[in-house]
């Protein structure tokens, strides 16, 4: 419990000064850990029923783009590649750039690390997309708060925080958003609860309320993004899966009206010691502060991309 108190309260102060001209999104904010919080207490105060807990709601921690309510165990510790090519087809893909596989979307590189069997931090760098900024390093605390159980709760419940800082050269062009006036315009934030289900042994269901937010934005653009994602992973094998992934993002229709929603189809290999996965998604980043709010390749006109995350486990 003393871990979450300290994930909870750096959460709720960052989002509570992102959002405080917004009474409303506070209450929600509050609204939202303090029923974590209890549900976490509840469980605790219950620790000594004997109740079978479900395992393995999903095989990884990651579903495609975005994370599941696993986290690694403790000391356990994950070395993840992540990369994704340019366009398929459409103006930008086609034979003449081998279906998008002469670019590169972008590529991540991280360290995961499982603090307890429920707590995990994390540290990544990646390229960038451009789509506006490039040179990112991110991280993220992963706490799973409550556990579904056989005759007990439902549901597992995971609360998530990353930050993603841009190290690039700022644009000389002051009108652009990565001229960068301040160095606390280089931060981007998220914050999400995943709220997963365990159906049966092959189907696993997830809903992921999001919200995202950007120290600088364009004139047309908002700070704060509120977007609810969803996805579920189908069991074809005791080591292969269909995972499928989406965001919708809760935004006026006059507001970043060149955005699309994240998209994501992937097929899911777990080995001993690995979890590869091999997906096709519309999104160029990498990163909930950049797939959410930075997607703006169609699907309808064949603006997506093959991509791969491998990752590997070690243990001590």
């Amino acid at each position: 419990m003393v871990f979450f108190f300290i994930f909870t309260s750096i959460v709720l102060c960052i989002q509570l000064y992102m959002l405080k001209s917004n009474k409303v999104l506070k209450g929600l904010l509050i609204a939202v850990i303090a029923v974590g919080v209890s549900e976490a207490q509840a469980q605790e105060d219950t620790t000594q029923v004997e109740e079978e807990q479900v395992t393995q709601t999903f095989e990884s921690t990651r579903l495609i783009n975005g994370h599941t309510i696993e986290t690694l165990g403790k000391r356990v510790l994950e070395f993840r590649v992540e990369h994704r090519f340019g366009d398929i087809a459409g103006t930008a893909g086609g034979f003449q750039n081998m279906f998008g596989f002469d670019n590169s979307a972008d590529i991540r590189l991280a360290l995961e690390y499982g603090i307890t069997d429920r707590i995990m931090i994390g540290l990544g760098r990646s390229k960038g997309n451009g789509n506006p900024f490039r040179s990112l390093v991110d991280g993220l605390f992963k706490y799973r708060f409550l556990n579904q159980r056989k005759g007990g709760s439902p549901f597992s419940i995971a609360a998530i925080g990353t930050a993603t800082f841009s190290y690039m050269t700022a644009s000389s062009d002051v009108f652009a958003v990565n001229h960068f006036p301040k160095t606390a315009h280089r931060f981007a934030y998220s914050t999400q609860l995943n709220i997963a289900r365990k159906f049966h042994d092959r189907f696993s269901a997830c809903l992921m309320p999001t919200v995202v937010h950007q120290n600088y934005v364009a004139s047309n653009d908002q700070n704060t993004i509120f977007a609810i994602g969803g996805g579920a992973r189908i069991g074809i094998t005791g080591a292969v899966g269909i995972l499928l992934e989406y965001y919708h993002c809760l935004t006026p229709s006059n507001i970043r009206p060149n955005n699309k929603n994240s998209l994501a189809f992937a097929v899911e290999i777990k080995t001993f010691g690995h979890n590869f996965t091999m997906y096709l998604a519309n999104a160029t980043g990498l990163g909930e502060t950049q797939f959410i709010r930075n997607t703006t390749s169609d699907w309808l006109k064949g603006q997506f991309r093959f991509g791969f995350a491998i990752g590997r486990i070690f243990e001590y």
